[in-house]
């Protein structure tokens, strides 16, 4: 009986991590959730030399850390140079059943068509880069009414955060800077418009969806783009781990 508890111990052990189901439940979790596990690492650019001090910088992976950074050579200074995601923002502007499209004028894809959105700035909110974006690129005074989507493009690093927006006063669009011409495009139009980029185009399709079922969402998905996919290709990406509610 006792060399039989005594098994039936150790099998309680190896099933939970070796502290059975107690320790386990109140101690760490034995593996990583599949979202730690499964991240996509993609390659980055990398910093070449190092902003603090100017030596030069190599890949290692520093005290702690589990993958290839960026650090600095010299031993006083030894600084790593994180590289996050950059976050683009930007708007959604509905007016009369019409949606306000910008035809870009620089690359990539110029000539093609696409919502106003650029990357965000420091010190401004999301919301505040929606409304200044939409601004710069079509002369267009704007509100953000609500968040609309979120959507990661980790080959790239980049999280796209995109808002339902309202015209003001004077209520007009014009082209910016960056922008060869505005139009305000019917919702049952827009599949006959060459959109520049896979988030803009997935946002559309999921903007138009709610629009016809009366009821607008608020969503969030992984763009995964095929290895050497051109930004604009419809058929170049995948649209991943959708959540709408």
């Amino acid at each position: 009986a006792r060399g039989a508890a005594a098994a039936s111990a150790a099998a309680e052990a190896d099933a939970t991590g070796g502290g059975g189901a107690a320790a386990g439940a109140a101690g760490a979790a034995a593996q990583p959730p599949l979202a730690v596990t499964q991240a996509k690492h993609v390659p980055t650019p990398w910093v070449k030399f190092c902003s603090a001090c100017g030596a030069e910088c190599e890949q290692a992976v520093p005290e702690g850390e589990d993958r290839l950074r960026a650090v600095c050579t010299n031993g006083e200074c030894g600084k790593v140079h994180w590289q996050n995601p950059r976050m683009v923002v930007g708007a959604i502007v509905e007016r009369d059943g019409a949606v306000l499209l910008c035809k870009r004028k620089i690359e990539p894809c110029a000539g093609m068509w696409t919502l106003p959105a650029g990357y965000a700035e420091l010190g401004e909110s999301a919301a505040a880069g929606a409304v200044r974006e939409t601004w710069e690129e079509a002369l267009c005074a704007v509100r953000v009414v609500a968040p609309f989507a979120h959507f990661d493009i980790p080959v790239i690093g980049q999280a796209y955060v995109l808002f339902r927006a309202e015209m003001e006063a004077p209520y007009t669009h014009a082209a910016g800077v960056e922008t060869l011409e505005t139009r305000m495009v019917p919702l049952g139009e827009l599949e006959d418009y060459d959109i520049a980029f896979s988030s803009i185009r997935v946002a559309l399709r999921e903007y138009t969806a709610d629009a016809a079922a009366g009821k607008y969402r608020v969503h969030h998905g992984v763009i995964a783009k095929k290895p050497g996919s051109h930004p604009a290709d419809p058929d170049g990406f995948l649209f991943e781990d959708h959540i709408a509610t």
